[in-house]
């Protein structure tokens, strides 16, 4: 008998150890993240991630280089492009126009652009520039339209530079100064609105040729143009500090930000799974899952940088992935930013 006792006191202590175990094993977003970044197939990982809950850091790390010729080692501070996440910027912009009275987001873009020589200004709202619904494509920098208008979404850039026109047009002040006093605002101390100087501290970014060779981008071949929906110069920390402000009622109304979050237009986006998932302005809502979650991604591998912000309302955290990296292989350009989602995810950080 007392070698049953003594047996059964082992497996519960067994038992008790394993279960223990495995929680902080599910728990240990860090160590898992650690593993993954060494991993070498299908890619390797050069860039920055950073999780931040209620204002606090939770994991900060960077990895790799600046410079795959110099060898200069990345920090967390470093400045990367935001990409298509500056659509949420701009976007943010145009609704504080919004609640001003000097945009309204359903009357025709003719409205604000009165000698715009193009005759798909007169159907066209900002509504249907933010959240992709405007069917305009850009051939040779001539936006013309692929879609009817309003029918379904189709991902375009050159309809966030349209927008910034409006907005500029609107706000009777250049998108450079309305940037810099939204980050000011923000206190995002060492974001910028691009130019020649602060250009200089944007990391190199590096394009992955299909046969494993790079490309070192020296410089940004955007036009300034482009600005608007696809390159502002940010850090990760500060990214963070921008969804603190973005989702905390700190720059819009809860009416306006309500729009803002609101869709009426799904897509699908190989980062958030193969199930379409909505896009308001300037974000994409996954509002379906079990854990609502909000968020964006970039992408460009002629400019060589690859980025990923989430916002989970919830837990008020942030997960942030930076690149200075783009894959031409598509299938695997995301490969990284999608396994740290998912360790995060399946994580108990966010419960």
């Amino acid at each position: 008998m007392k070698n049953f006792f003594k047996l059964a006191s082992v497996a519960i202590i067994t038992l008790f150890t394993s279960c223990n175990s495995s929680a902080q094993q599910k728990n240990d977003y860090s160590a898992q993240i650690d593993s993954l970044i060494k991993n070498i197939n299908p890619r390797t990982f050069n860039g920055v991630v950073l999780i931040q809950q209620n204002g606090k850091e939770k994991y900060a790390k960077a990895f790799g280089n600046v410079d795959f010729n110099k060898k200069k080692p990345l920090k967390t501070t470093d400045k990367f492009s935001t990409m298509s996440i500056a659509k949420q910027i701009t976007a943010t912009l145009i609704l504080q126009e919004v609640e001003k009275g000097t945009i309204d987001l359903h009357v025709p873009i003719r409205k604000y652009l009165p000698d715009f020589k193009y005759s798909w200004a007169d159907s066209i709202t900002v509504h249907h520039l933010l959240n992709h619904t405007s069917g305009l494509y850009s051939d040779d920098l001539k936006p013309n339209l692929k879609l009817k208008t309003g029918t379904e979404f189709s991902y375009s850039n050159v309809g966030y530079s349209v927008a910034g026109l409006v907005l500029e047009k609107q706000s009777g002040k250049s998108y450079k100064e309305l940037v810099t006093a939204l980050f000011k605002k923000c206190k995002m101390n060492d974001s910028f609105y691009p130019n020649e100087t602060n250009s200089k501290f944007l990391v190199k970014g590096h394009t992955i040729r299909k046969d494993g060779s790079f490309k070192l981008n020296e410089k940004s071949g955007f036009d300034t143009s482009y600005y608007f929906g696809s390159h502002l110069i940010v850090t990760a920390p500060d990214l963070a500090k921008w969804n603190e402000c973005l989702h905390n009622g700190k720059l819009l109304k809860p009416e306006t930000y309500k729009l803002m979050t609101n869709y009426s237009t799904t897509a699908t986006h190989q980062l958030f799974g193969k199930n379409p998932i909505g896009y308001g302005y300037g974000l994409r809502i996954n509002d379906k899952a079990d854990i609502n979650e909000i968020g964006h991604t970039g992408f460009h591998p002629g400019e060589g940088f690859t980025a990923v912000n989430l916002y989970y309302p919830k837990t008020k955290t942030s997960v942030i992935v930076m690149e200075n990296v783009a894959n031409e292989n598509f299938d695997i350009a995301y490969y990284f930013e999608q396994e740290i989602r998912k360790i995060v995810m399946d994580s108990k950080l966010l419960n």
